[in-house]
């Protein structure tokens, strides 16, 4: 080696430079191919303008045994030979590539490494090596310019050093070159002339699956640069291929106090003493090795989404997943197989949760979640939202969790959270202070971590009220807005929300609608597209089947499932679904209107009790599942049969409360008891109109039909109940206007007059179709009004009615039909 300006030569290196220069011009993956592999990646170079080489490391692993062994033990070492040799293939294939900077550099990234290894994995073994580490991205920082080579010019004497590797920090020449000048300290970068890269720090954790009991996850810090940078979210479960290298640990040098470290004393202290001391404490003993840390330099950035053959090369960095090139023809094929199925969407449906008895309509939602609604945005910018959100209200033990975490399972993005340990910016997005630098950076939440994919919440009800109010925009507009600390920013958060939620009691009670079921607010409750109940209600038939299910799965585990379609089927045609962009076809548009007017129109009805008012939000929520049913079925044309469907998950969603049964046996006996002598009495009376004479049951005189109709149970809908109480309310006090405005007539009305008046509104309706019909729904209304006297307490009877007079003077009988009621003054109509 020369004095000056002359350079060690790796000649191992260099050998392994000339092999792969070799391996980039003739390896062929197909024996019979004409042109060898690599010059297709250089024509994909050119075409989209990039600097960057990817090497498949199956190919050289296959070109050569040696080389891939000298990669992958020592790849730091080799890294700028490998770079070499990608240039000159390049500049002897393509000179043109470098014709506007010869300057330019073509950067290598391998991918396809057959082991990947974990976070908890890499050690000090791993330094220098190529490996690939697979976790979950959580943090990433803006990019900056790095400086990779410097070029200094000495202020002394003017001589420009060119080339001067950066070591992690800002690194100057030692000495000038210059045998007259012994500078070592005045230096000045020439920016022009150095060579800066693109850089960005991303933090990646351990994912959930791979944290042992009992630890914390860990962290690490993994360095991108030059054109991988900006390819890694939030959020993302990747695979970095690089290697391990060990930095300072800038924190722990530049943290207040004395640091551990090993000091030299200077001789020339210790000449006054008669010699050296002895060791004393930890920080003469050579701790100073605790300030450095691992870190990891990536060269290439794969997503893991458990497709290895996807071209990495292509990789979307946004959610439009609209090319239809990431798919083979043999996975098109399969698809297109499943489609051809009979009854294949029942068959998707069962295929969702396969350990989860029954619940087919919250299975159709789930499914109809993960394919979603399409993305639209209008001429002023607003988004319209696609993701579909489902809420699962229930009883404790009906496996709301299991849908949860099948869910989260399911879809590559997706998080899973409790609402009880959920913070507004847990969920959300908290700032940061970054702790090298000082400066704030945004934190992603779970809703943000979840971007383009489902944000599973359990125990969403047990939430504080402040931490709730926290995802209202999310859940509509799709965005977080933050102003704090001096940032102010809007962030995506286009996720779809899977919410789980207990009864407020414990258990549902159906007499009541939702809103007084679950302790959630209006606000929230309507930006839910389907809201379904689950109730444990005993019956042999099902707890015998579920019971045979659960032991099944317990005996025999997997052998026990026999989805029609696996899950990595089901996730491929959910994929493959996603891609298509289904329009609205005219018919199913006017489909679509007058449903939603049909839909407000009985939220209108009186009596009809409703968990929520039908709002805008519902039509969209149609609209959405329209479009999700529409890609199930994988077509480009939302149907009116598609609208049909989705209309129908509304109604069976508990939008339309279901309602529980009142039993009315009691009523039923004394009322009939009386048709016999208050009809009797009352036949010989004008009827003031045919209907009401068609609805009187007539006197049959044996008292074996009256048994056999007290034997009769009477149990009617809680809806029924509510909706006949406030039409016969409604009428009464409309009387007790009347008479006052009047000044004459009874102040209540007459039972007779009331249930006719009833039953010839009901008449003009056409909602009868026979003489039974009608005479069981007088029965029906006569329980009601005595329920509503003695039980309810609503009405109160103002005078009894009297019927004949026998020859005594006394009076023969009393029938409630000719009694007068009226409304109890301290009720009050909702």
């Amino acid at each position: 080696m020369d004095a000056y300006g002359a350079f060690f030569t790796d000649e191992k290196a260099v050998r392994v430079e000339n092999i792969f220069l070799e391996f980039l011009k003739s390896f062929r993956l197909d024996p019979n191919s004409r042109e060898p592999f690599y010059e297709s990646e250089i024509a994909a170079m050119e075409a989209s303008e990039s600097t960057t080489m990817f090497v498949d490391f199956s190919h050289v692993m296959r070109f050569n045994d040696i080389l891939q062994k000298a990669i992958s033990d020592e790849y730091l070492r080799f890294e700028p030979y490998l770079t070499s040799a990608c240039k000159r293939f390049v500049m002897e294939q393509k000179p043109k590539f470098f014709a506007d900077n010869p300057n330019k550099d073509v950067n290598v990234a391998f991918f396809n490494i057959p082991l990947i290894k974990r976070l908890r994995e890499l050690g000090t073994a791993e330094i220098g090596r190529l490996v690939s580490v697979t976790g979950v991205v959580t943090r990433t920082s803006e990019v900056r310019p790095e400086l990779l080579q410097g070029t200094f010019k000495c202020l002394e004497c003017g001589t420009v050093i060119k080339y001067v590797e950066q070591q992690f920090k800002y690194t100057e020449p030692t000495i000038c070159v210059n045998a007259a000048c012994s500078n070592r300290t005045k230096w000045a970068l020439l920016r022009q002339e150095s060579k800066f890269a693109d850089w960005q720090r991303v933090k990646m954790q351990e994912t959930s699956k791979e944290i042992p009991a009992g630890s914390l996850p860990r962290s690490l810090d993994v360095v991108l640069r030059h054109e991988i940078v900006e390819q890694a979210r939030a959020g993302d479960t990747v695979i970095f291929t690089g290697s391990v290298v060990v930095i300072p640990d800038i924190l722990a040098l530049t943290s207040p106090g004395e640091r551990a470290e090993c000091r030299r004393e200077a001789s020339s202290q210790r000449k006054s003493t008669g010699g050296h001391e002895g060791v004393r404490g930890l920080k003469a003993l050579g701790v100073r090795d605790l300030s450095y840390r691992l870190a990891f330099i990536a060269n290439s950035v794969q997503i893991s989404d458990g497709r290895r053959d996807t071209d990495i090369r292509n990789r979307k960095k946004d959610a439009d997943e609209d090319d239809h090139q990431q798919f083979t023809t043999e996975e098109l094929d399969e698809i297109q197989r499943m489609r051809n199925t009979p009854d294949f969407f029942n068959k998707l449906v069962d295929s969702i949760a396969p350990t989860v008895f029954g619940h087919q309509d919250i299975k159709r939602a789930i499914l109809l979640m993960l394919l979603g609604g399409v993305h639209k945005i209008t001429h002023e910018g607003i988004n319209l939202r696609g993701d579909i959100n489902v809420c699962i209200v229930g009883d404790p033990s009906c496996a709301k969790s299991q849908f949860l975490k099948y869910t989260s399972g399911v879809v590559p993005r997706s998080v899973y959270t409790s609402g009880k340990s959920s913070s507004a910016a847990g969920l959300t997005a908290t700032v940061a202070k970054e702790p090298e630098t000082g400066e704030f950076c945004i934190e992603a939440g779970a809703l943000m971590l979840a971007d383009n994919g489902i944000c599973c919440i359990d125990e969403f009800d047990k939430m504080e009220v402040r931490d709730q109010v926290a995802i209202h925009e999310a859940m509509e507009q799709q965005t977080i807005s933050i102003t704090k600390a001096g940032i102010q920013a809007t962030l995506n958060a286009r996720t779809s929300i899977l919410a789980a939620a207990n009864p407020t009691g414990g258990r549902y009670d159906k007499t009541k609608p939702l809103k007084y079921n679950v302790a959630l607010p209006p606000a929230i409750l309507s930006r839910f597209d389907l809201v379904y109940v689950m109730i444990d209600d005993p019956d042999d038939q099902t707890d015998y089947h579920i019971a045979h299910h659960i032991v099944r799965v317990h005996q025999k585990q997997e052998e026990a499932l026999s989805p029609t379609f696996t899950t990595a089927e089901l996730k491929r045609y959910i994929a493959y679904a996603k891609t298509l962009k289904p329009k609205l076809s005219s018919e199913a548009r006017k489909l679509l209107v007058d449903s939603y007017v049909a839909l407000r129109r009985g939220d209108t009805a009186p009596g009809s009790r409703v968990a929520y008012r039908m709002t805008v939000r519902q039509l969209e929520a149609l609209i959405r599942l329209s479009e999700a049913i529409a890609r199930s079925y994988l077509e480009t044309q939302v149907l009116p049969r598609h609208v049909h469907v989705a209309v129908r998950l509304l109604k069976t969603s508990i939008i339309s409360v279901e309602s529980g049964e009142i039993d009315l046996s009691e009523f039923q006996g004394e009322t009939n008891d009386d048709d016999g002598g208050g009809d009797a009495s009352g036949q010989g009376d004008a009827q003031p109109s045919t209907t009401a004479a068609e609805a009187a049951p007539s006197d049959t005189g044996n008292n074996e039909g009256s048994a056999n109709q007290q034997k009769k149970k009477l149990v009617i809908t809680d809806e029924y109940f509510q909706r006949v109480t406030q039409a016969l309310i409604i009428r009464l006090r409309q009387h007790e206007e009347t008479v006052k405005q009047e000044g004459t007539g009874l102040a209540g009305m007459r039972q007779r007059d009331l249930i006719e008046w009833y039953v010839a509104q009901q008449n003009e309706r056409n909602n009868y179709s026979s003489i039974e019909e009608l005479k069981n729904e007088y029965a029906n209304i006569k329980a009601i009004i005595e329920s509503l006297v003695r039980r309810e307490g609503y009405l109160i009877v103002v005078a009894e009615g009297v019927t004949d007079v026998e020859e005594g003077g006394r009076p023969s009988s009393v029938s409630r039909n000719d009694r007068i009621l009226a409304v109890a003054p301290n009720y009050v109509i909702d």
